[in-house]
């Protein structure tokens, strides 16, 4: 797009005002147990919570002391016990036990449970059903959002994907809706839907019942557009290596509710230090989006530019000192800081890609997007699985073939699968079954035959009827059909172009300019056409499920150039990935807008697959 019909972007809404909220609801519902308690904590809500209210809010509130769950006995000695979980039958059985046994040992104490982000029924059958109902106090603490950056929300509830995809649990739909609900009833009415995907449907209706229920505000909004979007739309972008600097940093360190620790490796000490990576990290926020072959070129010349800020001080007289101590000296020690960390973290990053030969796998990858060269790939996977270099690596070639391939021929996928099970064991036999419902990985054959008949059906019967027959062929059998769909939106571009990654022209630069996340290209499109309109040979090659409905808001058309219609909230439902968000970036800055991406979770590929993992011995 020419420079002239670039525009400033516009400001983000402050995302800061949803952690008040959420400290404030806590506050009050640690205050309904008047006295000093102990607090049990679920592990996977600490990080969370840290970023709530620490250790010192809680301590004011008069929580005494702090234990992780481990669904072991506890050593607490107080009067008062409060469960801050979420809502899992397994750990609401553990509490109803501890009760129990104190009743046995004629203890009285006053328990109270914390839900988040929502209360199931099921939970508190189980406590019926344990016969202490009566005897423990329930709560909601409606903590359905976390901002983790500027641009970046997260519900940080990585088992989304698992129970919504692969086990059919619909239950965290409803937490969807209620998270859209509250930056509705905060930032302003939407003033337009566009969504694919069942459970990004499933959402939009959650949140509508949310809306009907509710009253009506007309409160000028901040942000007008929003898209959803199913994991399961697009499970090949999760599944390449990231290489812009904040999808390395996550593949390597696993970034964790926006820090990441950084071990003796990177620290040059015998420490490990926790980093926080977010905007106000300058150094970081500079490198974030940048392809990792950049990175070292930048690091070193921001390098040179401290010492040049340090070098200043020579020659000064007194009262310039003072004045360079007061106002640049701190700022540049920190900014030393963290340079040198990145640093650190970046030469590790080279090490461990050098050793696990990186380039070979980046290779393998491109010719596999480009069905190049498919079968020198089939070799270079079949050594990768007998030489046991990553177990996840190899679950993770193996599906990218599948998808790319739409199914893998009957002898090469019993070849593949018996080699896997032969190098990491027999028990992934439930892992290649839960891959094969997703459409992940399988046989080609079956799917054909399917797939063959839907398009009769779709075609013989245009009508609601058809519709519900294609869900259930589709349902039956998920065909990828990434080659047609990469030929019709131009995914990969044509090969034997250079693509110079220091100058970006399109969102393929998060992939080496080997591939555009899908995910990102339809955004774009939908934005593009304000619709699925022209798109309707890629939704049918998606199995459909799409929409675009105007929202709540009445007098959008009047605001129609405002800053609000040039931010668009992006919803990922089964998690998104650091590449993702580093394409919308790139893209907000081509169209002179702001993508916000709320996600169920970050993920990445090894995330992505240890959830779909069954290897119990």
């Amino acid at each position: 797009m020419a420079q002239t019909e670039r525009r400033d972007a516009p400001e983000l809404p402050d995302f800061s005002l949803l952690k008040r909220l959420a400290r404030d609801q806590l506050i009050f519902l640690l205050e309904q147990l008047p006295g000093k308690k102990d607090l049990f904590i679920d592990a996977d809500l600490m990080s969370p919570l840290d970023r709530i209210a620490n250790v010192t809010i809680l301590k004011q509130h008069e929580v005494d002391k702090l234990y992780k769950v481990e669904l072991k006995q506890i050593v607490s000695n107080s009067d008062q016990l409060c469960f801050l979980i979420r809502p899992r039958i397994q750990t609401v059985k553990w509490i109803s036990e501890l009760v129990n046994s104190d009743k046995a040992a004629g203890r009285f104490r006053r328990y109270k449970i914390i839900f988040t982000p929502q209360k199931f029924y099921a939970c508190e059958t189980v406590l019926e059903e344990q016969g202490v109902y009566g005897d423990v106090t329930t709560d909601e603490w409606n903590f359905y959002i976390l901002p983790l950056d500027d641009d970046i929300l997260s519900l940080e509830l990585p088992e989304f994907f698992r129970d919504n995809f692969l086990e059919g649990d619909q239950r965290w739909v409803t937490t969807g809706g209620s998270a859209l609900h509250l930056l509705q009833s905060v930032y302003g009415s939407f003033s337009k839907f566009y969504g694919i995907g069942r459970c990004a449907k499933m959402v939009y209706e959650s949140w509508r019942e949310l809306m009907e229920e509710g009253e009506q505000r007309t409160k000028q909004p901040e942000f007008a557009k929003v898209f959803l979007i199913d994991r399961d739309v697009d499970f090949v972008t999760p599944l390449c290596s990231q290489v812009v600097y904040e999808g390395l940093v996550d593949d390597i360190f696993r970034i964790k509710c926006g820090s990441v620790e950084f071990g003796p490796d990177v620290t040059s000490s015998d420490k490990s230090i926790k980093v926080m990576l977010n905007s106000q990290d300058k150094v970081f926020n500079e490198i974030r989006n940048e392809h990792f072959s950049n990175v070292f070129g930048f690091l070193s010349q921001k390098a040179k530019n401290l010492q040049t800020a340090y070098d200043k001080r020579r020659g000064m007289d007194i009262q310039q000192m003072k004045a360079f101590v007061a106002d640049e000296l701190k700022g540049l020690k920190q900014e030393h800081r963290l340079l040198s960390l990145h640093i650190g973290a970046s030469e590790s990053m080279m090490k461990k890609k050098t050793k696990q030969d990186f380039q070979e796998l980046l290779k393998t990858e491109h010719s596999l997007l480009e069905g190049f060269e498919v079968r020198e790939c089939i070799t270079c996977i079949e050594e990768h699985i007998n030489r046991q270099v990553s177990m996840i690596d190899s679950l993770r070639l193996l599906c990218l073939l599948s998808i790319t391939e739409n199914g893998l021929l009957s002898k090469d996928y019993r070849s593949l699968k018996a080699q896997y099970l032969q190098s990491y064991g027999i028990q992934h036999l439930l892992t290649f079954a839960n891959l094969k419902q997703l459409g992940l990985l399988q046989e080609q054959q079956t799917g054909e035959t399917l797939t063959v008949m839907e398009s009769k059906v779709g075609k013989l019967v245009n009508d609601k009827t058809a519709g519900k027959l294609t869900d259930a062929f589709s349902s039956l059998a998920k065909k990828s059909n990434f080659r047609a769909l990469s030929k019709k939106l131009a995914l990969v571009p044509k090969s034997g172009e250079e693509y110079d990654l220091r100058v970006p022209r399109d969102m393929a630069y998060v992939f080496s300019g080997a591939y555009i996340p899908l995910s990102c290209k339809l955004i774009e499109q939908v934005l593009e056409r304000d619709g699925w309109t022209g798109l309707e040979e890629v939704t049918r090659m998606l199995n459909g499920q799409e929409f675009a409905v105007t929202g709540g808001s009445s007098s959008s058309e009047a605001r129609n150039k405002t800053d609000a219609q040039r931010i668009v909230l992006v919803m990922f439902l089964g998690g998104c990935t650091f590449s993702e968000i580093s394409a919308l970036r790139f893209l907000g800055k081509e169209r002179g807008c702001r993508f916000i991406v709320i996600t169920t979770a970050i993920t990445n590929s090894a995330r992505l697959l240890e959830a779909l993992l069954d290897s119990h011995p």
